[in-house]
């Protein structure tokens, strides 16, 4: 695949999301998401015996280890640059965890049953509301053997095993799902009984065999188990997190809580400002796009919003003439309705900072010549 350049992340952007702190590493302080880490892969290890072998790599990746390597289509979806971070046409911020593995895998010294582990940031365009993040932190746990043929029932006990370590005796099931380097691959969902519903925890399969060929390990003797979870909505739903811009919070009395993994206390919640944008977006433009967008844009003030939602489209030729000449609106375009929800972790926005914030994302996402300011 080849990106335009437009695609590629700035500098200022490149270092805004390697500072970014990772959550799930001890050298950069202790955090509850640590202690969740460690029982999960404590679980997992304890299936078979497993020797835990801890892995983490620089975030900076070849684009080639990130799909390549795990088998991704080059027409894949994933790798558009709307929802990658690409720094030039051959390196890009990781989007997953997994991105590790085949490089652990070709390191392997063959030892016999190993859980390999990768934890850290994956980096993603991805919509603002209260359980998304455009820099999620994610969890790899592969078990690789010679002496033992691990098959489908050990990929369902791993991933019962991942559910009753985030929630000690939660209802959890297993459905079908395709992944590029697994065979017989599975979605775990768990019952939350707050929401009512299922909720995607995490995946897995066996893995590939030429994978494991590609790795050095011939899979006509050696055998793997893979699963992935995403670690922040692990961690919410194991101490009743709301939101998830309060595992990062720096107010005292929520960052103090985010040192063990007892269940969450609510604070003094600040009312919420909402404010409606009428833009002019190109055709096709998602909620994804529009939170990485005004990610982007805003930096640290981003942390005030709590969800933008595209609520309305209409396109062009569904709008009358006057109201095409009233936008500046051309064809491809559209005119957007988009909802902010503006809510404060630490203190209550003024409505001079709601108007601000407001104008900010306005000009972040709209593309069309007419500006419809406050300020």
């Amino acid at each position: 695949m080849t990106t335009n350049q437009t695609d590629h992340l700035s500098d200022d952007e490149l270092r805004a999301a390697l500072e970014l702190r990772d959550l799930t590493d001890p050298d950069a302080g202790p955090h509850a998401m640590q202690q969740l880490d460690d029982e999960i892969v404590r679980a997992v290890a304890r299936l078979s015996g497993s020797e835990v072998r801890r892995v983490r790599h620089s975030p900076l990746v070849s684009v080639a280890a990130n799909y390549d390597a795990l088998g991704y289509g080059a027409a894949d979806v994933t790798r558009n640059g709307r929802y990658s971070r690409y720094v030039s046409p051959t390196v890009m911020l990781r989007s997953h965890t997994s991105a590790m593995m085949p490089v652990a895998l070709a390191s392997h010294d063959g030892v016999d049953n190993v859980l390999y582990a990768a934890a850290g940031l994956a980096y993603r365009r991805d919509a603002i509301d209260r359980t998304h993040t455009g820099e999620p932190h994610q969890l790899d746990l592969w078990r690789v053997g010679r002496t033992t043929s691990w098959t489908a029932d050990d990929l369902v006990a791993q991933l019962g095993a991942i559910a009753d370590a985030v929630l000690p005796g939660c209802r959890w099931r297993v459905t079908s799902s395709l992944h590029s380097y697994t065979v017989g691959g599975l979605q775990l969902d768990v019952w939350d009984d707050a929401s009512g519903e299922w909720l995607e925890l995490a995946e897995g399969g066996l893995v590939a065999p030429w994978l494991l060929d590609a790795a050095g390990l011939p899979s006509e003797r050696w055998t793997g188990v893979a699963a992935g979870l995403g670690l922040d909505r692990a961690l919410m739903l194991r101490k009743h997190v709301p939101d998830i811009r309060l595992l990062r919070s720096g107010d005292p009395r929520v960052a103090r809580q985010m040192l063990d993994l007892s269940s969450y206390q609510p604070i003094s919640m600040m009312p919420p400002v909402r404010r409606d944008l009428s833009v002019v977006l190109r055709w096709g433009t998602d909620e994804e796009v529009l939170g990485d967008r005004i990610r982007s844009a805003l930096g640290d003030r981003a942390e005030d919003l709590e969800a933008v939602e595209l609520v309305g489209v209409t396109s062009y030729d569904d709008l009358p003439e006057g109201a095409r000449r009233r936008l500046g609106l051309r064809a491809g375009q559209v005119n957007a309705l988009v909802r902010m929800t503006l809510r404060a972790i630490d203190h209550t926005l003024t409505a001079d900072e709601a108007n601000r914030l407001r104008d900010a994302v306005y000009l972040a996402i709209h593309e069309g010549p007419v500006r419809e300011l406050i300020g």
